[in-house]
């Protein structure tokens, strides 16, 4: 599967828990074109949020990047996802719980695939986390764009109590931390 797109962006496709403060945290950052939510990695065909929060269609919420490699490489795409969520907790991210809210990257490519993985090894070995990661890595099978009411929800809701008590501390944490990368 080529990543590559005809204007020389890359595209990439991450579960990190709710694809609300995945795409907030990503819209943000310098290169990214695009951060759309979405659904990835399950069974069901054009899958409803309703479907997915069921557990029952095998699909993680899920962010896809569209990216200039000039700009931000995946390496750093993935450091941020890294940073930005807990990716030792299985299927869980705070109360969100079920395998719809699991650590996954879905790669687009063998190089998507080895950076990730390597990534993954320098982390344990750095002992950045106390426990072990568990980041399932797979080869991007599909992915669903969400309803449209997803799209943007941090812009359109930042006075929701699920903005200010879960994005809002991201949001912040990533400015911190990436405030060279912020647009």
């Amino acid at each position: 599967m080529n990543n590559n797109n005809k204007n020389g962006t890359e595209v990439a496709t991450l579960a990190s828990g709710c694809f609300w403060c995945s795409e907030a945290v990503f819209k943000r950052i310098k290169g990214v074109k695009t951060a759309l939510p979405g659904y990835s990695g399950g069974t069901t065909k054009n899958p409803s949020y309703d479907e997915v929060c069921s557990g029952k269609t095998g699909h993680a919420e899920a962010v896809q990047i569209e990216f200039d490699p000039a700009v931000i490489s995946f390496e750093k795409v993935l450091d941020i996802f890294f940073h930005t969520h807990n990716p030792t907790t299985l299927n869980r991210q705070g109360n969100d719980v079920g395998t719809q809210y699991r650590s996954a990257i879905f790669y687009h490519n063998q190089k998507q695939k080895e950076t990730a993985e390597k990534l993954i090894a320098a982390l344990e070995k750095e002992g950045l986390f106390t426990d072990p990661i568990v980041t399932e890595i797979s080869p991007l099978k599909n992915f669903y764009v969400a309803e449209d009411y997803h799209k943007d929800y941090y812009e359109n809701n930042r006075n929701a109590p699920y903005c200010n008590i879960v994005i809002d501390p991201k949001v912040n944490s990533l400015l911190l931390r990436y405030r060279n990368m912020i647009k």
